[in-house]
C-alpha cells in the first residue's frame, strides 16, 4: 500500500519549510503545529516530523513540542532530526513515536545504529539524503563520497522499516521528486523506499504511486501541501490511483 505522509517541520515552535535545506531560506505556514496535527489526526495513518534545530545541533532540541504533536495526532507519527544516538533515538521512542527517522548514524556509527535496530524492529526510518547520488549527513552541511543505493544495500539484512530518501537538489522546489533514482534505489537498495523532496502537483503522486512494484511505499508531502495546492484528501485519492 501507498501512503501519502504529510510533513511538519519545527523550528523556533512554527511549522515551516527550508528550501532545499537552507536555514536562511525560511517559510512559516503554522504557528500552531500541534493543531495542524490534530486537523489531519484519522485522515492518513502516518505524519513525519522534523526537528530542524534538532538536526542543526546533532541532538533533539523542541521534545516537548514533539510529544505535543504525538499526543493530537496519535499513533503513527515518525520522528526525525538529530537523533545521532540510541539515547535520542530510545528517547523518542518513550514518547509515543512510532517510528524514528535517523541518518547520520546510520553513515557514522554503523555499530550503534544496527545495535539501535535490532533493538527496535521496523521502527527506525534510515534517511538518506543525497546529493548528486551521494549521501549527505549532519543536516546536509556535509557531502560524503557514498552512494545512497550502495548504504542501502548495506543495511537491507536489517529489520529497517523504510528508507526515506530526499534528493536535496529537488527539496522544496515543487518541480517533482527524483523518480528515476528514487524506483532504481527501492529495486536495488532491498529496502522499502518513501520519496521526499520535490513533490508539488498531483501527478506527482500518482507517478510515484506507479513505482509501487518496485517497492516505493510513500511520499512525504510538505510545501505543496502547506501552500494549498492540494488538499490533503486530495492526495490521498491521487495515491490510490
Amino acid at each position: 500500500m501507498f501512503e501519502v505522509i504529510p510533513a511538519i517541520d519545527l523550528l523556533e515552535g512554527q511549522a515551516v519549510r527550508l528550501l532545499q535545506g537552507r536555514y536562511d531560506q525560511v517559510t512559516v505556514y503554522a504557528t500552531d503545529p500541534v493543531e495542524l496535527a490534530r486537523s489531519w489526526r484519522g485522515h492518513v495513518p502516518r505524519l513525519h516530523v522534523v526537528d530542524l534545530e534538532g538536526a542543526k545541533a546533532g541532538k533533539a532540541v523542541q521534545k516537548d513540542l514533539v510529544r505535543r504533536v504525538v499526543e493530537a495526532f496519535g499513533p503513527g507519527v515518525q520522528v526525525g532530526g538529530g537523533v545521532r544516538s540510541l539515547a535520542a533515538a530510545e528517547s523518542y521512542l518513550e514518547l509515543g513515536v512510532d517510528r524514528v527517522v535517523v541518518g547520520t548514524l546510520a553513515i557514522r556509527e554503523p555499530e550503534t545504529f544496527e545495535a539501535l535496530v535490532q533493538a527496535h524492529p521496523n521502527r527506525v526510518v534510515v534517511a538518506l539524503d543525497a546529493k548528486g547520488g551521494r549521501v549527505a549527513t549532519d543536516g546536509w552541511l556535509d557531502v560524503s563520497e557514498r552512494l545512497a543505493v550502495d548504504v542501502a544495500k548495506e543495511l537491507s539484512a536489517l529489520p529497517v522499516a523504510a528508507v526515506l530518501y530526499t534528493d536535496i537538489d529537488k527539496d522544496g522546489t515543487e518541480r517533482g521528486p527524483n523518480f528515476g533514482e528514487t524506483a532504481r534505489l527501492a529495486r536495488d537498495g532491498g529496502l522499502p523506499v518513501i520519496a521526499s523532496g520535490g513533490v508539488g502537483t498531483l501527478e506527482h503522486i500518482r507517478q510515484l504511486s506507479r513505482s509501487a512494484s518496485d517497492g516505493v511505499v510513500g511520499a512525504i508531502v510538505g510545501k505543496a501541501l502547506h501552500e494549498g495546492r492540494f488538499s490533503l484528501g486530495e492526495a490521498v485519492a491521487a495515491a490510490q490511483g
